[in-house]
């Protein structure tokens, strides 16, 4: 009787497994940092556009009616709070109306647009004109950290804000205050206790390293120059 020879099974050891899996592992980490920076970067991206097409929607409310809208009557109404010729309780900083607008009311991260209206602008008895007052300014920051003016003084008709990534004193769709993701900035700090007539624009995301530390609101304005050149135009101001 012949007898056959087995070749010895080979297999892997426990050793062996578990270097494969922290190489897998590796490999997956350094694969989902970049798609998630990217994927942040793409959310960025569509809320400034989402943020630029509301602005462009302020210029066209104006080219039609002669005046801004006043901000939404509410988070779950997003038509303007006006009362007669006034914004409503004379109210100059709330939602962006959306409704009115035709446009998106959340950012990316799912936080209501904040909006205020120079008062004088959102009268509709009295359509604005080339001298009507405004009294918003938009402030940053320089190289050396301190507040310097992005806009002239008291000179902006109308801005729009999201509370950026954090959420920092951002509203639910609901319009509940959404739960702070960190302790905020200062800067973030100044906006959502801005009484409408003052904000901070500023980069530095992820950065507690720069002048002011770490910061992702984005505010967008409606500057009175390209208003007035596109109402000049449409022959609606003199």
């Amino acid at each position: 009787m012949t007898h056959r020879r087995h070749a010895p099974a080979h297999g892997f050891t426990l050793v062996e497994v578990a270097i494969v899996l922290v190489v897998v592992g590796l490999l997956i980490g350094g694969l989902i940092t970049p798609l998630s920076s990217q994927l942040e970067q793409r959310r960025v991206a569509d809320t400034r556009r989402a943020m630029e097409e509301a602005r462009d929607a302020l210029t066209g409310f104006a080219l039609r009616n002669g005046y801004l809208p006043c901000p939404a009557i509410s988070a779950a109404n997003g038509l303007e709070d006006r009362s007669g010729e006034r914004c409503g309780n004379e109210r100059r900083i709330g939602f962006l109306p959306w409704a009115t607008l035709g446009v998106s009311k959340l950012d990316s991260w799912g936080h209501l647009f904040v909006y205020s209206v120079s008062a004088d602008f959102a009268d509709s008895g009295a359509p604005f004109r080339l001298n009507t007052p405004r009294d918003i300014t938009v402030a940053t920051r320089d190289t050396a950290g301190a507040l310097v003016a992005a806009t002239a003084p008291n000179d902006i008709p109308a801005v729009i804000l999201s509370a950026g990534r954090n959420g920092y004193g951002g509203f639910s769709e609901q319009g509940l205050r959404a739960a702070d993701a960190g302790s905020g900035n200062v800067d973030e700090k100044a906006n959502i206790g801005s009484t409408g007539t003052t904000f901070i624009s500023r980069d530095g995301a992820d950065n507690p390293a720069v002048p002011g530390g770490s910061y992702d609101d984005i505010v967008v304005w409606l500057s009175p120059n390209i208003l007035f050149n596109r109402m000049i135009a449409a022959q609606r101001l003199p």
